[in-house]
């Protein structure tokens, strides 16, 4: 089996609920990944924000490139 290094890029919208844009827009970079929010009860709790929804709207490849190893 070959291995390859493939360019990935992928967009979301997010959907956060959160006292103002600037903590949404923080909230969603530090507490999303991939698609799955990776914030928990307490951060919801604490930071008071909630990730209602993550939709992927961009999944392409750019380039691929066999590794030899």
């Amino acid at each position: 089996m070959n291995t390859y290094q493939v360019v990935l890029s992928k967009s979301y919208l997010v959907r956060v609920k959160a006292e103002n844009g600037e903590d949404a827009r923080r909230y969603c970079e530090f507490f999303t990944g991939g698609i799955s929010d990776l914030s928990e009860i307490k951060d919801r709790e604490e930071y008071n924000f909630e990730i209602e929804e993550i939709e992927c709207t961009v999944n392409d490849t750019y380039g691929v490139e066999e590794i030899y190893e």
